[in-house]
């Protein structure tokens, strides 16, 4: 019995999705409820399982393909044996005109082979080896069992990694074509693509090249969010500096208990949750948003945390914050980052939010100017912790500081409000004591 293999039902937000990549090939056995194929839509990956076991009969659509509900992927024989369908080339997919490549090269990428490879590979290194078209079997893997990492493909496309094991065996010889002509080395060098900006020495004269990669559909959608907030929002940065000393203390006094109750570590972020909220309480148009004409205040707390993925920046939502404690703000944040970076966090989950924190501090920016996650009227900007001489009662002392900024839409949110809203971050991470007594 022949099964359809559909696209599941988007969520109403995402009007398509773009095709990534295919797990599976013609011919090949597939289990129940195995992931298929990736789609990619404008802020998650979604995964599209096998409905029945079987063997894979034909894929209708191939990578890059723009598809909608309930379009139809491929085919699957139910109960079939492996084997019993010869295995077909893939469709053709949609890419950007490319540099010729040799005939070695060619029948490289053609190679069963690059089924095998592709399986070992991390979605970092697979994400890396799509967008710069790498033939992932000529890359040695140095992870475990051979696994290929981001950087074995980085470090191929930079040269510093020969372009097979060294197990590899070697290529059958060519023949020359009709003249006598001698045919191409396939060496494994003539086989690697370009990296980019790479320049290529042609007898007493150097090429310099280029390689054009399409955005992926998050970047691409990163962009156009960045950009509207610019062109729709009167944005303003105000700037504070926080003396994180009684932070600090309180972390190295609890954090051995804190992880032993509550199997998880006790971090800096779930101090700057717990400000900010008591911060947006009393300042409520920091918490509001525009819609048209009106001011619409948002009467609870669901804050944005920013994280950083190989695919491009993504803010999951902590709803009602206010209502969690500092071990739920831990492990939902440690959750979703994991989540995050696996690609498997759901649209909902990225979806809505009142404020939000990002923390470029992680990377080591010493200050910045977020830019407002659009409808928000408001995001916070953690930075780099560094101890810096500053006067404690006439004394100068050494103290762990932090400078945080406030970028705001000032169609809403007067100067007024956003300077007493970082003081107010700020007197809540000085003494958290006022966190517990509300004042």
């Amino acid at each position: 019995m022949t099964i359809e293999v559909r696209v599941p039902q988007l969520p109403e937000s995402v009007a398509d999705a773009t095709l990534v990549s295919w797990h599976k090939r013609p011919g090949d056995a597939v289990a129940r409820d195995e992931n298929l194929v990736d789609l990619e839509t404008d802020k998650v990956v979604l995964e599209v399982p096998a409905p029945a076991a079987g063997v894979l009969k034909d894929i209708k659509l191939g990578d890059g393909t723009t598809v909608t509900s309930g379009q139809v992927l491929a085919l699957i024989e139910e109960g079939a044996a492996t084997g019993v369908h010869p295995a077909p080339a893939l469709p053709a997919a949609p890419a950007p005109p490319a540099a010729p490549a040799t005939a070695g090269a060619a029948a490289s990428a053609r190679a069963p082979g690059a089924a095998g490879g592709a399986a070992k590979l991390s979605p970092a290194a697979k994400r890396v080896a799509e967008e710069n078209r790498v033939d992932t079997t000529s890359v040695h893997g140095s992870g475990r069992d051979g696994r290929v990492s981001k950087s074995d493909v980085v470090n191929y496309l930079q040269g510093k990694e020969p372009a097979a094991s060294p197990a590899a065996p070697a290529p059958a010889p060519q023949t020359a074509p009709a003249g006598g002509a001698p045919a191409a080395a396939a060496s494994p060098a003539a086989k690697a693509p370009a990296p980019m900006h790479a320049a290529v020495a042609l007898g007493a004269r150097t090429v310099r090249t280029d390689q054009r990669v399409p955005m992926t559909r998050l970047r691409a959608r990163i962009a156009e969010r960045m950009v509207q907030a610019q062109a729709t929002q009167a944005l303003l940065t105000s700037f504070n500096e926080v003396d994180l000393q009684a932070v600090n203390a309180l972390r190295s006094r609890y954090k051995e208990s804190f992880e032993k109750q509550h199997g998880v570590k006790l971090g800096y972020m779930s101090f700057f949750a717990k400000a900010c909220i008591e911060a947006l309480k009393r300042f409520p148009a920091v918490n509001a948003s525009v819609e048209g004409n009106d001011i619409v205040y948002h009467e609870y707390f669901d804050l944005g945390i920013a994280v950083s993925t190989d695919r491009g920046l993504i803010v999951p939502v902590l709803r009602d914050v206010d209502q969690l404690s500092f071990a739920e703000i831990e492990k939902s944040i440690g959750n979703f980052a994991e989540r995050a970076r696996a690609g498997t966090i759901t649209i909902e989950e990225l979806t809505g939010g009142t404020f939000t924190i990002t923390n470029g501090g992680v990377f080591g920016s010493l200050l910045s100017t977020p830019i407002v996650n659009s409808p928000q009227s408001a995001i916070l900007g953690m930075h780099k912790i560094q101890d810096r001489p500053v006067a404690i009662e006439s004394q100068v002392v050494v103290r762990p500081m932090m400078y945080i900024a406030l970028t705001y839409d000032h169609r809403i949110i007067d100067g007024r409000e956003a300077v007493q809203f970082l003081v107010t971050v700020k007197q809540c991470l000085e003494d958290p004591a006022r966190m517990v007594l509300a004042v």
